[in-house]
């Protein structure tokens, strides 16, 4: 069993509500899915970036990897286990294929989406990554219980 939230914001002045309303909605949904819960938040970002939300033990030694790798700076935020590290569009295919042979588990990608997940209930997942505090246009959310495989981060969706 599990449970499905969306959420499309019309209103552009509701942006700064997305990820209270979105966390909300995820909590509510405990009880059809209380194993895990993932949701995906699409907020500010640019057609020259790429964010690449990953989960790595060293994300800030992973940042630095890349910038001695590629030449360039790599923007980083932390959230929990996960980091979005943003670098150039032009660099995405090269990056994905340097990150097979890093220590980082690719989760995500999207010029304005940014991907979350792990074990838990929805409401203590959302609270973990401070979804109550992101803003967008738009997010979706996932919470499971699982019946066909095993309660990890990588079975939880979406």
């Amino acid at each position: 069993m599990c449970g499905i939230v969306g959420l499309f914001l019309k209103n552009k002045s509701l942006a700064p509500q997305l990820g209270s309303l979105t966390a909300q909605m995820l909590a509510v949904m405990s009880e059809r899915g209380p194993d895990s819960a993932g949701f995906a938040v699409y907020g500010a970002g640019s057609a020259d970036e790429i964010k690449l939300t990953l989960r790595t033990d060293q994300p800030d030694a992973l940042a630095a990897a890349f910038t001695a790798q590629f030449g360039v700076p790599a923007k980083l935020a932390r959230k929990y286990s996960h980091a979005v590290l943003t670098v150039p569009a032009a660099l995405e295919m090269q990056a994905r294929r340097w990150l097979t042979e890093q220590d980082a588990h690719l989760v995500g990608s999207g010029t304005r989406m940014e991907l979350y997940k792990d074990v838990g209930l929805p409401a203590e997942v959302a609270s973990r990554f401070g979804l109550p505090l992101m803003t967008g246009t738009h997010a979706i959310g996932h919470t499971r219980m699982a019946t066909e495989s095993s309660v990890t981060t990588d079975s939880a969706h979406p």
